[in-house]
């Protein structure tokens, strides 16, 4: 049950005395010098001589608006960690906003330990204002190059959810987040505010969220700034949180007022926390949020041009921006950074004044160089059970058929079981549905909101639950990247038709990986491991909403050196692709698998070697050893794979002289040349497989343009004919929805029919008799609501 909310009136008092309020003012007034700094200088960076147009940079890029709010909070929380010794990070949500994290990370020192060459002095500082939005040199947005960050700002609407993904599992952290007033008008950071229903106070961190309502977008209002104090406070109220106000634009008063709320926010986590942990009872409270309403370009120019910019969409990016060529602009420039008085923050060395410097907590303290921010550091490898002892036992392949998640479901029970205070599940409310239930054995379904009565009968709800459950693809999303990021592991399974509602996550968040590979300091994460489960082949019920298999086809357009995709036909390659990828490190693997009943081919020993080799001729599936193949048949995924085979079987009782070699793959950038990606085949192995000039049909999963991009530069790309899914179809059987679209047996063996020079006459009457037997599918499945048992339940016959 909830507690009380508490009065969120704030009153501004004198936590800071003078002395301290000075010094906290200049300390920030620097953070602003250096802000703007970054923006304009190239020369003269502590202004020792006037400011001239070739003192200025050639592009003007970068972002005000939101950095002196940033550098506002960031310098306050400091102080609480100096004060009270805390284990925090912090993170930027405002997309541009970089100014106002990078300005504390170079004045607290960490920045020129990393980076040598912008070291706390005046060379350094020139060379860290030049590199700033500057070609091969420093973002805008706090990237993956930025200490202390694991949240690019501008992926619209995840802080929240990266925040409380940092949280879980680090009972001492205090992750500070940034809520940008723009950010927070959209989808996902709406949904993500429910976060604090799955933070357990004993054994979870906390999340001091901080909503910074500056007034406006890019050139419009933001929603929120715009609503009333009231309306504001019941909103966030409804969330769950206790609000507590900063408001104003004076510095000295809201200097004041930030001291004494940010305190009270961080003693009241603690309070929380401590009786908590006390009681031993995970009670969801109503957790301290702030909602910080100050001017957008804070102390920057007021107008420019007889034009409001303080405080007005102006300020967002760069407030004057012909200081080159307009020497009006120019002297307001200059005013405007001397007004920051820099020659009494930074002595003539460029160093920033001892009273000054003595504000930054020390060492890892530092949020620049909190090791959960560089989760890498903190990883520990999974403690795993083998693989081999959830093996599905097989006397001969193509014989029996089974759930193919199921097994997966009991490997990633034990898995949890062993790793217990860093390992999570997350789905959304489909964890059952896609067959994985057994893991409710190791740990039911986090979940702090309220309880009935009857949710004892299978309800699997607890606080200690480890399970994460939330009908927000994105906020899940958003939680187990933050978990990853911070050095734990992790496993999200979803349905294919709705994992497209990541899909600009997963392309930041690989864009994220790519980045750090090339940043030597950051310590390689666990992968992020994604099932796509409930495919497109087997939507009976669910329709042509629920058929969509392009998800894969987003993936390839990423960095080859962090995406994986594999396509395991049965449960034992399932398992052994699983393994590899909960191992791994630096990469997102996709893993493509229905949780229907599926024919198996492989036993363990084989499917581990064919997973290893990621694609492999299939022996008992082939005649055409030691001969050269009249058709190659090729496969990749479950249903596609069973169809594939079934046509091998119609051809060859229909045309016992032809030579047919089986292909299946399970890796699909194997079919990539080895230029390209890491996993490709060599061409003389692509040739070996596939041959110079035989026809090859190739039955897959997804739509079929993908392997014909991934292949073209293959030799034999001229007689590659690929099926697959052409957005056809709606409430199907399984068989009908694949005549549909050209990817079943019949099909198949009829393309095989016309493109083998030998079949295409003699084979006429064969041909005939296959679309026969499709029309009375058809026509079975139109009368009788399912498939023909004889072809639904058609095994391998040899």
């Amino acid at each position: 049950m909830t507690e009380s909310n508490s009065s969120t009136n704030s009153s501004p008092g004198t936590p800071l005395n003078e002395a301290e309020l000075h010094r906290i003012n200049a300390y920030w007034e620097a953070c602003n010098y250096l802000a703007a700094g970054m923006i304009y200088l190239r020369e003269n960076p502590l202004l020792k001589e006037p400011l001239k147009p070739e003192h200025i940079k050639n592009r003007l890029l970068g972002h005000w608006g939101s950095s002196p709010g940033l550098s506002f909070t960031y310098i306050h929380m400091n102080r609480l960690i100096n004060k009270y010794a805390l284990d925090a990070i912090f993170m930027a949500g405002p997309g541009h906003g970089a100014p106002g994290v990078l300005a504390p990370a170079y004045l607290e020192g960490s920045y020129s330990e990393i980076y040598p060459n912008k070291g706390e002095d005046e060379e350094g500082l020139l060379q860290f204002f030049k590199e700033f939005s500057f070609p091969g040199g420093i973002g805008s947005h706090c990237t993956p190059e930025t200490p202390g960050s694991i949240h690019e700002g501008g992926e619209l609407g995840y802080s929240i959810s990266h925040a409380y993904g940092a949280a879980y599992d680090n009972p001492d952290l205090i992750v500070t987040v940034m809520v940008g007033d723009g950010e927070s008008e959209t989808g996902p950071l709406a949904t993500s505010w429910h976060s604090n229903k799955f933070l357990n106070p004993i054994r979870d961190g906390a999340v001091l969220p901080i909503l910074h309502l500056n007034g406006y977008k890019i050139n419009n209002p933001t929603i929120l700034s715009r609503i009333s104090h009231q309306e504001l406070e019941s909103l966030f109220q409804g969330y769950g949180y206790t609000p507590y106000f900063v408001e104003g634009c004076d510095p000295e008063t809201m200097h004041q007022l930030m001291a004494s709320v940010l305190e009270t926010c961080v003693l009241e986590i603690r309070r929380i926390q401590e009786d908590a942990r006390r009681t031993g009872i995970p009670a969801r409270p109503l957790w301290p949020m702030i909602i910080l309403r100050s001017p957008k370009g804070w102390t920057g120019p007021k107008e420019v041009d007889g034009h409001k910019v303080e405080a007005f969409w102006r300020a967002h990016q760069v407030p004057l921006a012909g200081v080159k060529e307009n020497p009006a602009h120019l002297q307001q420039l200059e005013d405007w950074l001397r007004s920051y008085n820099p020659e009494e923050l930074f002595d003539g060395n460029g160093r920033l004044i001892p009273e000054l410097k003595a504000l930054a907590p020390k060492g890892t303290q530092r949020m620049s160089t909190n090791p959960h921010a560089n989760g890498g550091l903190l990883r520990k490898a999974l403690r795993m059970p083998d693989f081999r002892n959830y093996t599905l036992v097989l006397e001969n392949p193509g014989k029996i058929t089974a759930e193919n998640t199921r097994p997966l479901g009991k490997f990633l029970r034990d898995i949890m079981s062993e790793n217990m205070s860093n390992f999570r599940v997350f789905g959304p409310d489909e964890n059952s549905s896609n067959k994985l239930d057994d893991i409710y054995a190791a740990s039911k379904k986090t979940w702090l909101a309220d309880y009935l009565p009857k949710d004892a009968d299978g309800g699997e709800l607890s606080p200690d639950g480890r399970v994460m459950e939330m009908l927000s693809e994105h906020t899940l999303e958003g939680w187990l990247e933050g978990y990853l990021l911070t050095g734990r592991h992790g496993f999200f399974s979803t349905y294919e038709a709705f994992v497209h509602v990541i899909d600009s996550m997963f392309n930041q968040h690989a864009k994220w990986l790519a980045m750090s590979k090339d940043v030597p300091w950051r310590a390689a994460i666990s992968s992020l491991n994604l099932l796509i489960t409930s495919t497109v082949w087997r939507q009976d019920h669910n329709g042509f909403t629920h058929q969509d298999p392009g998800f894969i086809d987003l993936v390839v357009n990423k960095s080859p050196s962090v995406t994986r995709i594999y396509l395991p036909p049965d449960v034992n390659c399932l398992l052994s692709v699983a393994d590899h990828c909960l191992q791994s490190t630096n990469y997102i693997n996709v893993i493509v698998s229905d949780k229907q009943k599926h024919l198996q081919y492989l036993d363990m020993d084989a499917a581990i070697k064919h997973c290893t080799k990621g694609i492999s001729i299939w022996e008992w599936a082939s005649n055409d050893s030691g001969f050269e193949p009249d058709l190659v048949m090729a496969s990749a995924g479950d249903i596609p794979t069973k169809e594939a085979l079934a046509a091998v079987v119609l051809l060859r009782e229909n045309f016992p002289q032809i030579k047919i070699r089986f292909i299946n793959v399970v890796d699909l950038y194997k079919l990539v040349p080895s230029s390209e990606h890491p996993h490709g085949l060599s061409d003389r192995d692509f040739d070996s497989l596939f041959t110079t000039d035989k026809l090859v049909i190739f039955n897959f999963h997804g739509y079929p343009w993908l392997i014909h991009r991934l292949a073209y530069r293959r030799n034999n790309h001229k007689n590659l004919h690929v099926r697959g899914y052409k957005e056809k179809g709606s409430i199907n059987t399984p068989l009908e929805l694949a005549i549909q679209n050209e990817t079943d047996r019949f099909s198949l063996a009829i393309d095989a029919i016309d493109r083998i020079p030998s079949l295409q006459i003699s084979g006429a009457h064969v041909k005939e008799h296959l679309r026969d037997q499709q029309i009375d599918c058809r026509n079975y499945a139109y009368e009788h609501g399912i498939d023909k048992p004889e072809d639904d339940q058609w095994v391998w016959p040899y």
